[in-house]
């Protein structure tokens, strides 16, 4: 499955105003943004095999409940990587949806849940 970048970047965006308001409120110095491919340093980093697997998405930053009253930082990142998304999805609508669970689960990281207490 293919999409062209501008598209794409506009389905994260969606992705994002289709949150529930309660979550969006909380989404202070936060930057969401899309890249075509996560590279092979930090596929090693994190335990990936560059050949074999695809990361979807990646949070960097400090979730919310860590911070404390005077946290000053640069804004956490959220970065949604296009490739391996195209690639996980034969249709557009299954695209769609994996875009939307991709930014939902690195949402859960920013607030504070672990991989393990993710739907997805």
């Amino acid at each position: 499955m293919r999409i062209r970048r501008d598209d794409f970047e506009r389905l994260v965006g969606r992705a994002l105003d289709d949150l529930p308001a309660e979550f969006a409120r909380l989404m202070e110095n936060v930057a969401v943004v899309v890249e075509d491919e996560p590279n092979d340093e930090l596929l090693r980093e994190m335990g990936m095999d560059p050949e074999r697997d695809d990361l979807l998405g990646l949070y960097q930053g400090v979730p919310l409940p860590a911070r404390d009253t005077f946290y000053s930082a640069l804004p956490d990142r959220i970065v949604i990587y296009r490739g391996p998304i195209c690639r996980a999805s034969r249709t557009r609508a299954e695209a769609i949806q994996e875009i939307r669970d991709t930014v939902v689960h690195e949402l859960g990281h920013h607030f504070g849940f672990e991989e393990e207490d993710l739907p997805y």
